[in-house]
């Protein structure tokens, strides 16, 4: 199973981003706060593929929007799909959606503050959960070359390569999704995510997480270590260009437009040597059920549930909006009706 994005939800889910920060503040080393520089990669693409890449995004249903509103009957569920790291664009939509925080009776997130507590709780008793506390390093796993490589990719990233050899190779995915500008401001990641948390714990309006705080730790374990180191090699092979990378799913995230990004990852995965355009769809659409899908599925009673009891208030990544089985069609299916939400 290959996975090269930093998608919006993608491997870089706001628990793995959690994980993500969590120790970083202990292993950086001499990070500087250079601000990421990448280029949006849809302004130079070829426009014939630019043109299937947007087929492919049209095809899939409520793939653009990132603001929602779902109503069934006197049930109202607000939905903003969310992107997981820190920047100023945030800004006048955070001041657009705050009145619909504070009137909600619940806010639902992926991880409030009681999974992340329970989090970093896990993480202090049991570190193998993120690191290699016994038998061979990524060292001993790795081919030299794909060390090698691994190794100045961290070392960019203010992680000595000593300490990156003990990291468990999904925990270096998710690591290496962060282009190395933007390491400095993992040590306290907020995002869309952390400002809606903020906004309702200053209104006093209860946060509770949608999903259990393991669930990351379960996704990966459900991976074998073989999937997971194919899942490195092929991150390191847009590793020259992670900051365009990033640039782009960042505009495409605030022009609503977060499954293009999606589709644009996919058509990126067709040129990898060795894989048919059957295999990467495959492999596509298992990593949307297992990051994804399934979760969306767990979400719905979740959201339901407390909309049954009034107004509630939702924030997740926008990766998990769009798709046959996305929040808003699986919210459809239980007879909701969904209509985007003009902020501004």
């Amino acid at each position: 199973m290959r996975c090269n994005c930093p998608c919006p939800d993608g491997h870089m889910s706001r628990f793995a981003a959690l994980l993500a920060a969590i120790p970083l503040s202990f292993c950086l080393t001499g990070v500087g706060a250079a601000a990421c520089a990448g280029k949006n990669l849809f302004d130079q693409y070829p426009p014939d593929r630019l043109a299937e890449v947007e087929a492919a995004t049209a095809a899939v249903p409520f793939a653009t929007g990132n603001f929602w509103r779902a109503t069934r009957g006197d049930e109202v569920i607000t939905i903003a799909g969310t992107y997981h790291f820190d920047d100023p664009r945030h800004d006048p939509a955070i001041k657009a959606l705050t009145p619909h925080i504070t009137s909600a009776t619940t806010v639902l997130v992926e991880a409030g503050p009681e999974e992340e507590k329970a989090l970093k709780d896990l993480v202090a008793r049991d570190p193998s959960r993120l690191m290699i506390t016994e038998g061979p390093t990524l060292i001993e796993q790795l081919p030299p070359e794909l060390w090698d490589s691994l190794s100045q990719a961290m070392s960019d990233r203010g992680i000595p390569g000593f300490m990156a050899a003990k990291f468990r190779p999904w925990y270096v995915v998710a690591v290496l999704s962060i282009p190395p500008c933007a390491m400095a401001q993992m040590v306290e990641p907020r995002g869309l995510d952390g400002m809606v948390i903020d906004a309702a714990t200053e209104a006093g309006v209860p946060v509770h997480g949608l999903e259990p705080f393991d669930t990351v730790f379960r996704i990966f374990d459900g991976m074998s270590e073989a999937e997971l180191i194919d899942m490195l090699q092929s991150s390191l092979l847009f590793e020259d260009r992670s900051e365009d990378y990033a640039a782009t799913l960042a505009d495409s995230y605030f022009a609503g437009e977060g499954r293009k990004i999606w589709e644009f990852m996919r058509f990126e995965s067709y040129g990898m040597p060795g894989y048919t355009r059957d295999q990467v769809d495959a492999e596509f659409a298992k990593m949307e059920v297992a990051l994804m899908a399934s979760r969306n599925r767990a979400w719905i009673p979740v959201l339901t549930e407390a909309a049954a009891q009034g107004p509630v208030f939702a924030a997740f990544g926008a990766l998990h909006l769009s798709g046959n089985e996305g929040v808003l069609a699986l919210l459809q299916d239980e007879g909701f009706s969904i209509q985007p939400l003009d902020l501004y």
